[in-house]
């Protein structure tokens, strides 16, 4: 049996050891040509209007306007390295909910040594917060929030050492994640959940859901239990999220793989085989991160090949109905989703904007074929249209490729089971573990956080260069520019036109992350709007608020040393997108990451994500470390977004 720690192991560590990788990298071919021909950074990198014709001169000019022109409303915060959230003056914060706060009045009370019992707790808040969205009627509002993944050492008996050891651990695991959808209100004593709510409930790994699109009732999503392939159970590392025009809450399943496992040596197909070696899914006989399939079935790929085929989706969820079952839009594609970020194009069809969190794999957008009509019927607008893969050129401009059956040889349903494979099909642009994407609302435009690559440009043992996982050599390219990529990016696109559901557009890096005060020049001193200041790595989430500021969150390496010194904890930024200032908002205690944001109705109070605390945030010593959402407000009650 794996004698691995899992909860000190990374989702990227843990691929590598189940699917270790070689070679290089596409994004990055794009990128060393556009180095090698125009000068590194001075093409892709600029602010402002016309940002892609914008040379070295410009983004300096741009970044002494930001410090005249300011628009923001605060000072900049230091970086901190203690336990606990910290803002800027002139704001405050607050716990809203914590993982184990009841949101129904019969929930088990949490025991600050052991947590919550397995009975009762699919009636609590959920672990590891992350993507979340407000949404309002009348005057009722609800915060619907991703539950990511749990650590078991926290969760579990400590005894245990992380690991279940029963059906009934399983059960409280299964639990802890997925979705939670509750109603909100702000009182004389601040916000609070409000208990009892008929809009709050839990949906977690046992909850039923429809599958639509392509790929439902398809051989391959059909198992003993679900022999019709179109319903199944559960939704897995619910990463970031998304919201539709229409009203419903879309919720991405991320590293779904390591809920898998086998108990004997699995006899599988080709097409199976393949799947699961790109996917990252485990097929040794080990218990793996969480053994689910040890005590149960439906995660034993030894019983159930097909299972894992019904992970990997966008899954969209009616906040305001109890009864409504969830439904997987494998139209969208199934993928390692980080969230789902949409737009309308001027003829009203339906945009989504997605990453594929893992080095060396793509971008996608979706254009739905029908139109959104406010009050119309929106069944098709998630389910008929084309799925397409970006492709990056050096030269600043970019396309989307569809991806068809004439140009993949594959079938549409094989395309939603297999996205990766039909990516690769045809060739789209491999990049830097591309996570969440936001669409400006000021501004025909778009972002995506490329986190971190450390495998680009890095050299297996026998001089070759590393591979994604579809065997693609990673070497730097436009987007990508950076070997050995510890600090990240932000690639910014206009599409032509104006028009979200154009083929084609215009591309640049609004940001790469990087450290100044350790490289005095060069790619790792990062670009011209990083400054000993505002120090930061690993962008991940992202939001822009009404006003058109860019909200940066980061899950990188906090231990504020050698390649790190200075940055501090994991961290919320505010970027302006016309100048490129860009300042440090909000710190999170050491060891967390600070993901998933919204705001209210009014926009005078943020909603803001800490998962994984490293210390007993935040209920202080003799507690256990507690996931939690925390509320931001300015002191004079005006708008914060």
């Amino acid at each position: 049996m794996s004698q691995i720690d899992y909860d000190a192991l990374s989702f990227d560590d843990e691929d590598e050891i189940i699917s270790p990788r070689g070679s290089e990298h596409g994004f990055d071919e794009v990128v060393e040509r556009a180095i090698s021909r125009r000068g590194f950074l001075g093409s892709v990198l600029a602010f402002g209007s016309g940002a892609a014709v914008m040379g070295v001169g410009a983004l300096q000019g741009s970044t002494a306007m930001a410090q005249q022109m300011s628009r923001f409303a605060f000072d900049q915060l230091a970086p901190q390295t203690d336990g606990t959230v910290h803002v800027p003056e002139g704001y405050k914060w607050d716990v809203l909910v914590r993982w184990g706060d009841p949101l129904f009045s019969d929930a088990p009370e949490f025991d600050s040594a052991t947590g919550i019992p397995t009975a009762g707790s699919d009636r609590v808040f959920g672990e590891n917060t992350d993507g979340m969205e407000l949404f309002h009627k009348g005057g009722t509002q609800l915060l619907v929030v991703n539950s990511e993944y749990v650590n078991g050492k926290i969760n579990l008996p400590a005894e245990q050492e992380g690991k279940p050891v029963s059906a009934d651990d399983v059960v409280r695991l299964q639990n802890f994640q997925g979705v939670t959808v509750m109603e909100v209100a702000e009182g004389a004593n601040g916000w609070q959940v409000v208990v009892d709510s008929p809009y709050n409930r839990r949906i977690h790994h046992r909850t039923p859901m429809q599958i639509a699109g392509p790929a439902a009732g398809h051989d391959l999503l059909k198992t003993a239990a679900d022999p019709t392939g179109a319903q199944s159970l559960g939704t897995f590392n619910n990463c970031g999220s998304g919201r539709t025009p229409w009203g419903t809450y879309l919720t991405c399943e991320e590293n779904f793989n390591g809920y898998f496992g086998a108990t004997v040596e699995p006899e599988l197909n080709e097409v199976t085989a393949a799947g699961f070696k790109r996917y990252g899914v485990r097929t040794s006989v080990d218990e793996g991160r969480y053994n689910y399939h040890g005590f149960d079935e439906r995660f034993d790929i030894s019983k159930n090949p097909n299972e894992p085929h019904r992970a990997g989706y966008i899954v969209e969820i009616d906040p305001w109905n109890p009864d409504a079952t969830p439904v997987k839009h494998t139209a969208l594609g199934r993928f390692k989703h980080e969230n789902a970020a949409y737009a309308l194009s001027p003829e009203g069809q339906v945009v989504v904007y997605m990453g594929d969190d893992e080095r060396g794999e793509y971008m996608y957008k979706w254009l739905s074929r029908d139109v959104y009509v406010p009050g119309g019927d929106t069944s098709t607008l998630l389910s008929e249209g084309q799925l397409f893969v970006a492709k990056f050129n050096d030269d600043g401009t970019g396309t989307w490729v569809a991806l068809t059956p004439e140009d993949t040889g594959m079938s549409d349903a094989e395309i939603a089971v297999f996205t990766r494979m039909a990516a690769t099909q045809v060739s789209a642009t491999t990049m830097d573990r591309p996570e969440w994407i936001a669409v400006n609302p000021t501004a025909v435009e778009a972002y995506c956080c490329l986190t971190n690559n450390s495998r680009r440009g890095a050299l297996n043992d026998d001089g070759t260069v590393r591979t994604n996982a579809a065997g693609e050599p990673m070497v730097p390219n436009a987007p990508n520019p950076r070997e050995v990529n510890r600090y990240g990016q932000i690639v910014r696109w206009r599409p032509h036109n104006d028009d979200h559901g154009a083929a084609t557009f215009d591309w640049d890096l609004y940001v790469m992350a990087g450290n100044p005060t350790v490289h005095a020049d060069g790619p790792d001193a990062g670009s011209a709007n990083i400054n000993a200041g505002n120090l930061f790595n690993s962008p991940d989430g992202m939001q822009i608020d009404s006003t058109g500021l860019l909200w940066i969150q980061t899950d990188g390496d906090d231990d504020n040393e050698g390649e790190f010194a200075g940055m501090g904890n994991n961290q919320m930024l505010a970027g302006d997108p016309v100048t490129g200032e860009i300042r440090r908002f909000l710190t999170g205690p050491n060891g967390s990451e600070v993901t998933g944001l919204t705001w209210s109705a009014d926009k005078r109070t943020m909603f803001v994500g800490i998962q994984h605390p490293g210390s007993p945030f935040p209920d202080g010593e003799g507690s256990l470390p507690r996931s939690a959402i925390v509320i931001v407000k300015r002191d004079d009650g005006a708008l914060v977004g």
